[in-house]
């Protein structure tokens, strides 16, 4: 089975360490002191630490596999499991767990740093051991790279490109994501945030420093001269000095905060004439309270600068499920898969294609290593949905049973078929008695031969083409009004309503879905059938019925992210409480 994906620039880099400069430049960007910088502030910082894991866990849910590019240049054919290619990517790192591990491992380096290095040692019994290194752990002496690995250094040879691949040797490959100022520099969101991150530390010490002072109390305590703090029984008449009291008290409450000279009042036994002398001046500044303000903008600047939606580090409370699905989805987009496309260049151009070289001659380049994100993906629960707009014949049964889970090997057969028709036609049973859920009524019956005045829709051979055709713009109509509103809720973020735009509104509920709910929460449907009483006065029908099957079908269209087609008008009308004028 192909896989269609859509084309894009990856904007990644990956180089064998080789001896040769490759287009008259080193493949080893020199080193940047700002990526020190961003690692201290991974140790320290914890909105660093917590958007450099998150990336780190959800790539580590991806799984890799070899796929060959059609002629199209936008389908992927995965390869068969005994082709080279599937076999080569079935033993990087392992297998499935240490491929999950190579990637998860990779999220901190692309996030902090903006590179890493992937070091590849053949293993005594055949197989190949498998490290992510940062730049700190890899080292140039003279020809030779090298490489901290459990604490031992490791020499890797350069590699000769022009030679065939030497599997006794160690090799190393640089992935980071380049610079749009210069190729071979890393570069990455934390880079752009230093500035921010430093101010972040110094309004963290400053909260801190605002903490400690409270804990010791603050100001100037004015005492008169020569009061001094009674003894105790052991002292006898002796007194001490009240100004070494009240440090010995305030350094024990600083050392040990829970301790009782931390909380309790110091007791001092004065002349009365000196109490009114003793006074406590406070240098209260307002900057106390504008540094937790300060501090709270510029983490979420901060989280405003990653490739995430800042939501992801700030917490989602604002958002109802939805809006969380569609989060997650964005942050997969925007921020995970990205990375796995860095991850899977340097697989496909460093690691798959050298060696498919001798194998596949000229078909090696369209060969590539990809990483499956449909776990990432969660798709929302329409199984309700779907069962609804069935009943209205909007879908096949085919689709029914798709969205609910099943497939087409629980379809129905033909014996199965005649049963359920056998039990919906209300036939008596094998004893005689009549259906179960029938009563025998009284009531009068109308023998009339003739037909009656008005028909149900649904009894009714067919309805006039006026009365559909006035149906399916009322249908479009409402839509369209959904749509606009659709446009300016939390299912449509800000960053998406630009190309939200074009899109026709009547069409935008299949891109951006809507749970039932939400539909009634953002009042999608108010004001949408405006027209219809003017329309059901016209053809004769109850404006009450028709609003209501109408509605509801324009309610399970949205929910079930369909599009409406006019053949499907009829379907909306079959509604028992709705009647046309024969």
């Amino acid at each position: 089975m192909s896989t269609a994906v859509p084309r894009r620039h990856i904007t990644a880099a990956a180089s064998r360490y080789t001896r040769k400069p490759r287009g008259g430049r080193e493949a080893k960007a020199p080193g940047s002191g700002w990526q020190e910088r961003a690692w201290s502030f991974y140790d320290t910082t914890p909105e660093v630490r917590f958007a450099a894991q998150w990336i780190s866990g959800a790539m580590s849910t991806a799984t890799l596999y070899a796929g060959r590019r059609a002629d199209d240049g936008k389908t992927i054919e995965p390869a068969p499991d005994n082709h080279p290619a599937a076999e080569i990517v079935a033993q990087i790192a392992g297998g499935p767990e240490g491929q999950a591990q190579l990637l998860g491992s990779f999220g901190p380096h692309l996030v902090v740093p903006g590179e890493g290095w992937i070091v590849v040692r053949p293993k005594d019994d055949g197989g190949q051991d498998w490290r992510v290194l940062s730049v700190q752990e890899i080292g140039k002496q003279g020809q030779k790279l090298t490489a901290e690995i459990d604490g031992e250094p490791v020499e890797i040879p350069p590699d000769d490109p022009d030679a065939p691949p030497d599997n006794s040797s160690p090799v190393a490959i640089r992935v980071w994501q380049p610079h749009p100022r210069r190729y071979l520099e890393a570069d990455s969101p934390v880079r752009a945030s230093l500035g921010l991150l430093e101010e972040l530390n110094l309004l963290n010490a400053a909260v801190s420093a605002i903490a400690r002072s409270r804990l010791t109390g603050r100001g100037v305590l004015l005492v008169p001269k020569g009061t001094r703090f009674p003894g105790t029984p052991v002292q006898g008449d002796a007194e001490d000095d009240l100004i070494e009291v009240f440090m010995e008290v305030a350094e024990t409450a600083y050392r040990e905060p829970e301790s009782a000279a931390a909380t309790v009042p110091i007791i001092l036994e004065v002349p009365p004439e000196s109490i009114g002398l003793i006074k406590r001046i406070t240098f209260e500044s307002d900057f106390d309270e504008l540094a937790l303000r300060l501090r709270e903008e510029c983490i979420r600047r901060f989280a405003s600068g990653m490739d995430v939606p800042a939501e992801v580090l700030l917490g989602a409370s604002g958002l109802n499920h939805w809006g969380v699905w569609a989060m997650k989805e964005e942050a997969v987009t925007l921020g995970v898969q990205p990375r796995l496309d860095t991850v899977t260049h340097a697989l496909t151009t460093q690691w798959l294609r050298p060696l498919l070289g001798d194998t596949d001659g000229d078909e090696a380049g369209r060969w590539v290593v990809m990483a499956d994100t449909s776990g990432l993906r969660v798709r929302a629960n329409r199984s309700q949905t779907a069962l609804e707009v069935f009943k209205a014949g909007a879908i096949s049964a085919a689709a029914l049973r798709r969205e609910t889970g099943f497939d087409e090997a629980d379809a129905p057969d033909a014996a199965d078929i005649e049963e359920q028709e056998r039990e919906t036609t209300g036939q008596e049973s094998e004893d005689g008695r009549e259906p179960e859920g029938q009563e025998e009524t009284d009531l009068p019956v109308d023998e009339t031969e003739g037909l009656p005045d008005t028909l149900p829709a649904s009894a009714g051979r067919g309805l006039p083409a006026a009365v559909l055709e006035a149906a399916d713009g009322l249908i479009w109509t409402a839509l369209s009004v959904a749509g606009e509103k659709l446009r300016k809720t939390p299912a449509c973020p800000r960053s998406e309503r630009s190309k939200a735009r074009q899109i026709a509104a009547a069409d935008l509920h299949t891109v951006i879905r809507v749970e039932s709910g939400q539909v009634e929460q953002w009042r999608l449907l108010e004001g949408a059938w405006t027209r219809l009483p003017a329309i059901a006065r016209r053809y004769n029908l109850d404006e009450e019925c028709l609003t209501t099957a109408l509605d509801t079908y324009c309610r399970e269209l949205i929910t079930a992210g369909v599009t409406h087609a006019y053949e499907q008008t009829s379907g909306a009308l079959r509604t028992s409480c709705l009647a046309i004028a024969a």
